[in-house]
């Protein structure tokens, strides 16, 4: 698309691996990645860093590209000033978080691209996010702020580095999370109260979700009232809390933020119903909505929650998968409206106008009244309008003038009542239509993919394929699963020091290739990993997993553990260019990593009997325990974790052969019923296998009448044996 340019410029981001590093390798600025070279410039010429955060789907990061970083005179006066430096945030997300808490400290907001002005021992003194390039009415350009710090640091220079180490010092304060003297974690059923009233007052009664916009799907809010309900099924508050979690997702399906054509589900709506989204998809919502859509299965027994997790995970095995079984990190929400032409705009890929739906569904409709075609069936069914349905107010750069973005305007029953039809057939049609319109917009140039690949995201996505595998009874998914964590242990896992690496990369002819010197991973890359082959065990039953998770689970332990003020850094010491070793203390379109480590550490605990994985998880809530009491709503999966904590979890053990019968049977039944405090483990008689290495009393355990027989225990105590799949079911509601 566009005319080929020859490109007059290449820096140094060309040697990178990181398709937005990429992205920048022709800029007019000269570009350093975040490293040595970059540090030692800036202190041999003393100079100021400009530092310039964001990631390869980011909107206002093309913007500001364009704007600026690709300005000839912009980019002279930058490199005469500056040391400027680009970093990938998913690549590098401690880098990004240290500079994050300057810049919302200081400015009140946060977001990307991020801009930061540091000293040349990398402290912050300035900072913001987006800036235009010129003067406006209402902010200053991004030019002039250039300019002006280059002035301050020529005239001020000791009092700007004399402000930068109060700034660092004051920031070093308040970001510390510990263990103020009390060593308890807070009491279970108020933290759970408190955050099911702090949602149910946020709650928006008609279109699902917590705020009025913009909208995101927050899955953790969703996991989270799912517990509460299993905790509270008689009572009121419980039914409602069920309600508020189904009613959302149904809500999010039929929205816009939902791809109707091409499947999977865009990062977040930018009003209160759903409709008009911003049109990139990342990978980290994917995996998590597959898990939320599974259990909404599990709970409601709707094919409906099915359908919305099979089409998740086709869109992801279709658009997101590597060759060689991970899974790529992102699509864009910019494409080329056309093979010709010059601009992207946002959301070009998925949206339409009312002529081309009428054009490419000419045909008549049997059945419905006289005249009506499939496009007047579609096009009601989905709120498509002459002059396009998004509100000017909502698409401020008119890129969506005159285009209809699909949203389903109710459940298909009223569609079909509406035009006369049979529901079946009106979805068989509906069917029809999607298939045509994906074939014709398989002819559109497509968004840029980001085919990076991270552990974490991949654990996130992992433990999607594994939930709905058990869940939905879906061999295939299960399959998927055990496909990308063996892609994880080959491409980034470094068996000889035992640690997982953060990134690698989809290179040429479908090679993995990975950076000169390859990224370590953080916290949070082990923690979804773990998370998701305690996930890939339980649907699998293939007992190597279990054994990867628990030697991570010890490898975390030594990295990232804070024996001082308990729970876990989210980097590892010892990187002089990192000035502050951070907790997240937020669960928001990703939980926070210390909160799913609770639920893994109990997991991995009935696993092994390691009980000081049951201390530290306590240990963590300790830490935490101010925030959950006061403000829970910030923390909605350390609050169900808390919850877990509290009521321990139940060993489900079956003694049989996997491959048996009876033993499927009652295999099928822990699966289909959600039951969110219990580890599942079968038993098969093989004492020299790992299970029986680290749990001695699985030893006295046995099949009853030569049949599969379940216990289930609590810390290794357990109830009488108990053959029928019936029996076992009423065992597991909480």
């Amino acid at each position: 698309p566009g005319p080929p340019s020859i490109p007059r410029h290449t820096n140094r981001l060309i040697k990178e691996k990181s398709p937005y590093l990429l992205q920048h390798a022709h800029n007019t600025v000269d570009w350093y990645p975040w490293g040595q070279e970059a540090f030692d410039k800036a202190k041999t010429e003393n100079k100021l860093i400009f530092l310039s955060v964001g990631y390869s789907t980011c909107h206002w990061c093309h913007v500001m590209e364009e704007e600026s970083f690709k300005s000839r005179e912009i980019g002279e006066i930058m490199n005469e000033h500056f040391v400027c430096i680009k970093v990938d945030r998913e690549e590098r997300p401690d880098v990004d978080k240290v500079y994050m808490t300057f810049v919302q400290a200081t400015s009140g907001g946060g977001g990307w691209p991020m801009s930061v002005w540091l000293t040349p021992d990398l402290k912050p003194f300035a900072g913001g996010t987006y800036f235009p390039p010129e003067d406006g009415v209402h902010r200053v350009g991004f030019r002039t702020v250039l300019l002006r710090i280059a002035e301050q640091w020529k005239e001020n220079k000791d009092a700007l580095l004399d402000s930068s180490q109060r700034i660092l010092e004051a920031l070093r304060r308040t970001s510390e999370i510990r263990v103020r003297g009390q060593e308890s974690p807070p009491p279970a059923k108020e933290v759970m109260d408190t955050c099911f009233q702090q949602l149910s007052r946020s709650y928006d009664e008609d279109y699902g979700g917590f705020s009025k916009s913009p909208k995101f799907p927050t899955p953790v809010n969703l996991n989270f009232l799912f517990m509460y309900w299993a905790l509270h099924r008689t009572t009121p508050e419980g039914a409602r809390a069920l309600q508020m979690a189904l009613h959302t997702l149904r809500m999010m399906a039929h929205g816009g933020i939902h791809d109707h054509i091409g499947q999977g589900f865009h990062r977040y709506s930018t009003d209160q119903h759903w409709h008009v989204p911003h049109f990139e998809k990342m990978l980290y919502d994917q995996g998590q909505l597959a898990a939320v859509y599974s259990r909404a299965f599990q709970i409601s027994g709707d094919e409906f929650f099915a359908d919305v997790v099979r089409d998740i995970l086709l869109y992801v095995s279709r658009d997101l998968s590597d060759p060689a079984g991970g899974f790529y990190s992102a699509e864009d929400a910019d494409s080329y409206p056309t093979t010709t032409s010059g601009e992207k705009r946002e959301g070009a890929f998925c949206v339409w106008t009312a002529e081309e739906l009428r054009a490419l569904l000419p045909d008549p409709v049997e059945g419905a009244p006289e005249g009506t075609t499939l496009g007047d069936v579609f096009m009601h069914h989905y709120g498509v309008e002459e002059a396009g349905n998004v509100d000017p107010m909502k698409d401020p750069h008119q890129e969506l003038k005159g285009k209809n973005v699909l949203t389903a305007r109710g459940p298909a029953e009223l569609t079909a009542a509406r035009f006369g039809l049979e529901p079946a057939r009106l979805r068989a049609l509906l069917q029809e239509c999607q298939q045509r319109l994906s074939s014709a917009r398989a002819q559109r140039p497509r968004p840029h993919l980001d085919t990076k690949m991270l552990a974490a995201w991949n654990g996130l996505m992992i433990s999607g394929f594994a939930q709905a595998g058990a869940a939905l009874a879906e061999q295939g998914y299960v399959s998927r699963a055990a496909q990308a964590a063996a892609f994880l242990r080959t491409h980034l896992f470094d068996p000889d020091s035992g640690r997982l690496l953060r990134s690698c990369y989809g290179g040429k002819d479908n090679s993995v290739e990975q950076s000169a010197v390859p990224i370590q991973g953080f916290l949070e890359d082990y923690v979804f990993v773990i998370q998701a082959l305690l996930d890939l065990y339980e649907a699998s039953l293939e007992q190597s997993w279990l054994e990867w998770a628990l030697h991570l689970q010890h490898m975390q332990d030594k990295l990232f553990w804070d024996p001082e003020g308990f729970a876990y850094f989210s980097t590892e010491a010892g990187d002089p260019s990192l000035l502050l070793r951070l907790k997240d203390d937020q669960d928001g379109a990703e939980p926070t990593p210390n909160s799913v480590t609770v639920t893994n550490l109990l997991r991995a605990a009935c696993y092994s009997g390691h009980m000081d994985w049951v201390e530290k998880a306590g240990k963590i809530l300790a830490a935490f325990s101010e925030r959950l009491q006061k403000i829970p709503i910030t923390l909605p999966e350390m609050v169900r974790a808390t919850a877990l904590f509290h009521h321990t979890l139940k060993q489900v053990v079956i003694c049989g052969d996997p491959q048996g019968e009876d033993t499927k049977e009652m295999l099928h039944c822990v699966r289909s019923v959600f039951s969110p405090n219990k580890v599942l483990m079968v038993a098969d008689g093989d004492s020299a296998g790992f299970l029986y290495r680290q749990l001695p009393f699985l030893a006295s355990l046995e099949r009853k009448d030569g049949k599969a027989t379940a216990y289930v225990c609590s810390n290794f105590t357990c109830s009488l044996p108990v053959t029928s799949a019936q029996e076992l079911r009423g065992m597991l509601s909480p």
